[in-house]
This record gives structure tokens, C-alpha cells and sequence, in this order.
């Protein structure tokens, strides 16, 4: 390889780029936007349950039962006089939540006896619903461990301590942020690189190169380095954004981020380039980059969705993805501060698809380029 050539490849793309503020605007507004957009939309927490109650009992005890709800702050309590107006409030979608309290509650708890409690939720949203109950529980329990037993405090036999590490907190913004790293820019690396060289086809300056004695390997490695340049710009742009803007903490070595975020590029660019190479159409490559990295990046790569959770094959399919890799890596130096010897398979993974996808390249462009 030459690289001086090489290097005259990645001016050319650098001063096609500055006459294509589409391709700027994709390469540097759009991350940004899409960091600070879907880390404000993209949430999993619950909070502010609608929880209608429906109280039987009257009494000092029921009360300071429904107090506990409001003073968790996860429930917006309101309070029905008539229990058929709560099953009404579940089918209008007025309420998520039921808490119905019989009469005799107060007496049995203070006799000892089991004093049963109802909860019905709309399971519509199978994920809410789930935390609703968890949520309600947590302050059930909490509640009966305060309850008194002829003036004396219950104290279980058993009482769990758990503390939550990485993400004391449990905000999901902690989670999300680093994985929309990996999300965006496995897509915006590919749409970018689309573009390269099916625009030479059209605008009919591949002949021109074909004719030059710069090589496969040469037009294809000066072809992305620019768009390595911009990809790296992007990441410490986005590490600025969730850490001063989100509080994200970042626990781990930048200079690691930075050297698996460029291999993470040379795969994901190396495959839109492919995509480039093969079509020879810029609104095909476009598309096709759209659906290969888009639907794989946000539901294969675990951002969302736990991988293990899902069927074997798709499991099988996540290995084929760098963004697979990329979001544990993110997410493992942002949260836990890893190292490489955490990261290292990661790491091979992303260089072994990064490899395929320049070899793959640069076979496909064969007949193009003598």
C-alpha cells in the first residue's frame, strides 16, 4: 500500500464532503440531536402511577397505608368512594392501579391474623405493570414491618440488605445514553459510507480513479478515513453530552473508548462501504444501510431488549452485529469502568467484522478497479 495515495484518497473525500452539507449535517448536527432527543424521550422508569383507592376500613391504620403510597412518590393517588368506580377507572385507562382495603383491616393486622390487601392492575403494558406490583409490594412490606402486634414492632426473622452497584440510582438514563452511543453512530456510520463510492458511479469519476494506479485497498482505506475522523469526533462529543448534560457517569479510560470505538467504526463503515461497492446506487445503498443497521443496532444489540431473553437463532444472529458488541462495551467503561481485560473478546470480535468487512469490500470493488 502506498500512502501517499492513500492519503490523496482521503483529501479527495474530505473536499467531496465539504461540497455536501447533507453529508456534514449527517455527520456532525445529527448525533448530537439524536443523543439529546432520545435521552430525554427514551426512559424506563415509572413514576407517577395513576393508583385509584378504594379504602372499606376507614380507619388510622388503612390510612397511613394509602400515606405510604403517596410518600413513595412512585403513586398519584386518588380516592373512590364506591368500589365499582374502580373497575370503571381501569377499563376508561383513568387508573393503572387498584389498591382495594376490606373492612376489619386495621383489626385483623392488630390481632395478628393475616390482613389481605387487593391490587388490581392494568396489564395492557406487561413492563409497567411489573414494576406497579414490584413497587406495591416493596411498600406492603415495608408497612407490615412497622405494623404493631398488641403495641409490639413485627421484626422478621429475615431482613435482605441490597445495595445496587454501577447504577446506584437506578436511573435509566445511566443505561440508555451509552447505548444510544453505539445505536446512532452503527447507523449514521453506515449511511455515510453509502454514499462514497456509489457516488463516484453516478457522477462518473470512477472511471477517472479506475485509470490511476491507486489500488482496491488504497481507494477503500482513504475513502474511510475520513469518516473515522468524524466518528471519533462524535463519540467525545457524546461522552461531553451524557456526562455534562445527563450526569452520566464515566468511571472508565478514555483512551480505551476511543481505540474500540475506532475499530467499532472500521466495521460499521467497512459494511456501508460494501453496501457502496456492490449496489453502485446511492438510493439503493441508502436503503438497504437504513434497514441492515437500523432494525440490528436498536432490537439485536441488547439496548433494549436483553439477548438472552430472545430465541436462539436471534441470539446466534446478535454475533453477526457490531453494534452487539459496542453497546456492552459502552455501557461496561461509562458505568463500570472496565479495562481491557474485561473487553477483550469484545474487542476481537469488532476487529475480526471490521477485517471481513474491507475484505469484503475491496473483493467486491475487483472488477471495478484494475
Amino acid at each position: 500500500m502506498n500512502f501517499n495515495r492513500m492519503l490523496t484518497m482521503a483529501r479527495k473525500e474530505v473536499i467531496q464532503l465539504r461540497r455536501d452539507p447533507r453529508s456534514l449535517a449527517l455527520g456532525f448536527l445529527i448525533p448530537p440531536l439524536l443523543i439529546l432527543f432520545f435521552g430525554y424521550a427514551i426512559t424506563f422508569d415509572v413514576e407517577n402511577i395513576e393508583l385509584a383507592v378504594w379504602d372499606a376500613d376507614q380507619t388510622q391504620t388503612s390510612r397511613r397505608l394509602v400515606d405510604a403510597f403517596v410518600a413513595s412518590g412512585y403513586f398519584r393517588v386518588d380516592r373512590l368512594t364506591r368500589y365499582p368506580a374502580a373497575t370503571n377507572a381501569l377499563q376508561t385507562g383513568d387508573a393503572l392501579a387498584i389498591l382495594a382495603i376490606p373492612r376489619g383491616f386495621a383489626g385483623d393486622l392488630a390481632a395478628g391474623r393475616p390482613a389481605p390487601l387487593q391490587l388490581l392492575v392494568d396489564g395492557s403494558d406487561a413492563n409497567t405493570a411489573t414494576i406497579a406490583i414490584e413497587y406495591a409490594r416493596g411498600i406492603t412490606s415495608a408497612f407490615s414491618r412497622r405494623a404493631t402486634l398488641n403495641g409490639r414492632e413485627i421484626r422478621p426473622a429475615v431482613v435482605p440488605a441490597s445495595r445496587v452497584w454501577y447504577n446506584p440510582s437506578l436511573e435509566s438514563r445511566n443505561m440508555v445514553v451509552p447505548g444510544l452511543v453505539a445505536v446512532i453512530l452503527s447507523i449514521l456510520a453506515a449511511l455515510l459510507t453509502a454514499l462514497t463510492i456509489a457516488r463516484e458511479w453516478e457522477r462518473g469519476t470512477m472511471e477517472q480513479l479506475v485509470s490511476t494506479p491507486v489500488t482496491r485497498l488504497e481507494i477503500v482505506t482513504g475513502k474511510l478515513l475520513p469518516y473515522l475522523a468524524i466518528g471519533l469526533f462524535d463519540v467525545l462529543l457524546a461522552v461531553g453530552i451524557g456526562t455534562a448534560l445527563f450526569g452520566v457517569p464515566f468511571r472508565g479510560n478514555l483512551g480505551l473508548l476511543v481505540a474500540m470505538t475506532f475499530v467499532f467504526l472500521l466495521a460499521a463503515l467497512g459494511f456501508g462501504m460494501f453496501l457502496s461497492a456492490a449496489l453502485k446506487s446511492q438510493v439503493l445503498a441508502t436503503q438497504f444501510a437504513m434497514v441492515a443497521t437500523y432494525l440490528p443496532a436498536l432490537l439485536l444489540s441488547g439496548f433494549i431488549y436483553a439477548i438472552a431473553n430472545m430465541p436462539r437463532a436471534l441470539q446466534l444472529a446478535t454475533y453477526l452485529f457490531p453494534a452487539r458488541y459496542y453497546v456492552t462495551i459502552t455501557t461496561a467503561i461509562f458505568l463500570k469502568g472496565v479495562g481491557i481485560d474485561v473487553l477483550w473478546r469484545q474487542g476481537l470480535a469488532l476487529v475480526a467484522l471490521a477485517a471481513a468487512a474491507i475484505a469484503a469490500t475491496v473483493a467486491v470493488f475487483r472488477k471495478e478497479v484494475a
